[in-house]
């Protein structure tokens, strides 16, 4: 005879509804039933829409992630001989950051385990850029992951089943029931597999505007702080950084387009903004890690250290980090209709485009193109001619060019010359 279940599904789903607190025992039994199969799809729903709309306590919020982790296994790097660290942004238009970030680190002497993701939609996935790296893979075993770390500093891969697998059954659903905005449930999903990879420091990328997740500075704010007390309750030293998300991050969005102006940041060059955004994160996780009296990232930039580093761990992984990256076939330029002053370049409409273009996927089981996205050839600031190029939209099928350029309409505006916009930090706030 089975084993009678502890707690009742609808009566979890009532005391949310009715704004009350979930008791411990109560989250830890729903997690796991749910992961298990004991609660149903629709039930979770229901119980997901009610946390969106009434919240959860502090205490809720930790609870719930830490059911999350039981659910699956927790790395351990303790073989490792140095202080582990890692970053997590929460997803914007070519924030390629991850790719110069993990390898300017580990030159500077902490060691990055960086579980990454895929691109879904309009913003672009860590492994999907890395994958045009010709032989790179994502999947390893745990062996090899700390094979690469303790060689190489950094490893970047993809996560396992058995890390969080609750939140990769809750995250499916929350997105197909209108429940993805619920902060209480962001902050768990990321910090539940973030906490589980077991870094001791993490450091956290919030993009606000529009390319971001978070439109607004206050609900990025709210979902920083709920993911720092997180961190720090879980043992983790946990800060983080809100961002500007409302123009993509360097002149490059798509896969081997990103990865090429990456290459660029590790060689000493590449764009203003990403270099500023690799050394200040790289900073913060080096004193979270306890090594901010060391060497400086903007050094390992530009001594080679970084690169080193990027070449090793790319072959580390089966890559040719000296082979050529993958070209699109078929390119259209975007000229300026004017003369001026860039004003404006729409994040989240140069994201779509380039989704479009075939960069990206709508569903999970959809393959991308290594060489698709968008090039920009100016940023907002930027004096600009009628006539010159203002975006290069690359692809292998150019029946996607229409697409894509309806996405791009409206996007930018350039105003009269003689007059800057005024254009906000790239680092808004911090928070921890």
């Amino acid at each position: 005879m089975a084993t009678p279940e502890p707690f009742d599904a609808v009566d979890v789903i009532r005391t949310k509804r009715d704004r009350g607190e979930l008791s411990d025992g109560q989250i830890d039994w729903v997690v796991d039933a749910y992961t298990r199969g004991v609660v149903a799809d629709e039930q979770m729903s229901a119980l997901a829409m009610a946390i969106l709309l009434n919240g959860m306590s502090r205490r809720e919020i930790a609870r719930w992630t830490d059911a999350m982790i039981r659910t699956g296994r927790r790395m351990d790097w303790s073989a490792v001989d140095r202080p582990t660290t890692d970053k997590h942004s929460t997803g914007g238009v070519g924030d390629k950051i991850t790719l110069p970030l993990a390898p300017t680190v580990a030159a500077c002497g902490a060691a990055v385990p960086q579980l990454s993701g895929r691109g879904l939609g309009h913003t672009g996935g860590t492994l999907d850029k890395l994958e045009s790296i010709p032989g790179w893979r994502a999947s390893l075993s745990a062996d090899e992951m700390l094979g690469v770390l303790r060689d190489t500093g950094a490893v970047v891969c993809a996560a396992g089943d058995d890390l969080a697998p609750a939140d990769k059954k809750l995250y499916a659903l929350r997105d197909v029931t209108g429940t993805v905005e619920a902060i209480p449930l962001i902050a768990s999903s990321i910090m539940s597999k973030k906490i589980a990879e077991g870094t001791g420091a993490l450091v956290l990328d919030v993009k606000v505007g529009s390319g971001a997740f978070m439109k607004d500075a206050a609900s990025a704010r709210e979902l920083a702080e709920t993911m720092v007390a997180l961190g720090t309750d879980a043992g983790v030293r946990t800060v983080a950084l809100l961002t500007n998300m409302e123009t993509p991050l360097g002149l490059t969005a798509g896969n081997a387009l990103e990865v090429r102006e990456s290459v660029e940041v590790l060689g000493g060059g590449g764009p203003d903004d990403v270099v500023e955004l690799t050394v200040t994160l790289a900073r913060e996780m080096l004193a979270a890690a306890g090594l901010d009296g060391g060497k400086d990232p903007a050094d390992a930039l530009k001594d080679g250290s970084a690169m080193d580093v990027w070449r090793r761990m790319i072959a580390a992984q089966g890559g040719d980090p000296s082979a050529a990256l993958p070209r699109a076939r078929e390119t259209h330029t975007v000229l300026a209709p004017a003369d001026g002053v860039l004003a404006r370049l729409d994040a989240y409409q140069v994201g779509v485009a380039a989704w479009r273009l075939g960069a990206g996927r709508a569903r999970k089981d959809e393959d991308v193109q290594a060489a698709a996205g968008v090039e920009l050839h100016a940023k907002p600031g930027a004096v600009v001619r009628a006539g010159e190029p203002l975006l290069t939209l690359h692809t292998d099928e150019p029946a996607r060019f229409d697409r894509a350029l309806e996405a791009l309409d409206g996007g930018y505006v350039i105003a009269p010359a003689g007059g800057r916009p005024d254009l906000p930090p790239l680092v808004i706030d911090r928070v921890g």
